[in-house]
């Protein structure tokens, strides 16, 4: 009888050593709104293409493990030229790298066939894999901003809550988005920068529920950094043209093992600031 269980059980360590990679200290960099064309007048996108460039060298002398790009690759979709300089340029950075949509590779909106098209010249629009003992996972906001994605998003959630249910015994999970959830306060306004009202305590609850370390986001063109609910939020400066008190850069995050450093590295001679 031991003979036959061994196998199964043998298969069963082999599949939750699988499940809980052993933890290894690791660095990885998130990017957000590379937003070729935005606020930029130069010809050829020349301004756009050498802020994205800076950042690919940067990080390539950084070595990290990995690249996740928050999305707004490109600031208009339609232009042939934004995208080929965001594909040149995004093929200089060594590391494998991750992208998520933003509002401006949808166009402003949500529909079927602006997600499609998305996932076909970029591969995917969320993701969901382990590293080092650790879980990352990336959100299509747009569906949760806007009101003709409802579907996609019920969809969506049920992925994100099973996707969290198998990233239980991960040393840290990191949930990745382009709109942050609230920028200052939970009971802030409704606008283009924050997820509706209903959805705010939402979110938070299932990932204080599922132990989501740190949340990820872009979009507003300039950093934050808080705590709630004992999650972390940051929001990334963008690569692009910054917007207010932001400035061109980009986070490195140093992963140890008793805990997450996040450290804001700009592109330009601006002094690195670590918490």
């Amino acid at each position: 009888m031991l003979k036959k269980l061994f196998p199964l059980l043998l298969l069963a360590a082999c599949l939750c050593c699988a499940c809980t990679q052993a933890f290894k200290p690791f660095t990885f960099i998130q990017m957000t709104d590379t937003q070729i064309g935005f606020m930029d007048r130069s010809e050829g996108y020349a301004h756009s293409d050498s802020l994205f460039r800076a950042a690919a060298k940067s990080a390539n002398d950084a070595k990290p493990d990995l690249v996740v790009i928050t999305g707004d690759l490109v600031d208009n979709t339609a232009d042939p030229l934004q995208n080929r300089i965001f594909e040149t340029d995004l093929k200089l950075i060594e590391a494998p790298v991750w992208c998520l949509p933003g509002n401006h590779d949808y166009d402003k909106t949500w529909s079927e066939s602006i997600r499609d098209r998305f996932v076909s010249e970029r591969g995917q629009e969320r993701f969901s894999f382990r590293h080092k003992g650790c879980v990352f996972i990336g959100l299509d906001t747009n569906c949760i901003m806007e009101e003709p994605g409802a579907a996609e998003e019920a969809e969506q959630w049920n992925w994100l809550v099973g996707e969290l249910t198998k990233a239980r015994r991960a040393k840290y999970v990191f949930v990745f988005i382009h709109c942050p959830i609230f920028r200052q306060a939970i009971d802030e306004r409704d606008d283009y920068s924050n997820f509706p009202p209903a959805k705010r305590e939402k979110y938070i609850s299932l990932f204080k529920d599922f132990g989501v370390d740190v949340v990820f986001s872009g979009h507003t063109h300039y950093d934050l950094d808080f705590e709630y609910e004992g999650i972390r939020f940051v929001t990334a400066n963008p690569v692009g043209n910054p917007i207010g008190k932001g400035h061109p850069g980009y986070y490195l995050v140093a992963v140890g093992k008793d805990g997450v450093t996040v450290t804001d590295v700009p592109t330009v001679e601006i002094p690195q600031r670590s918490r």
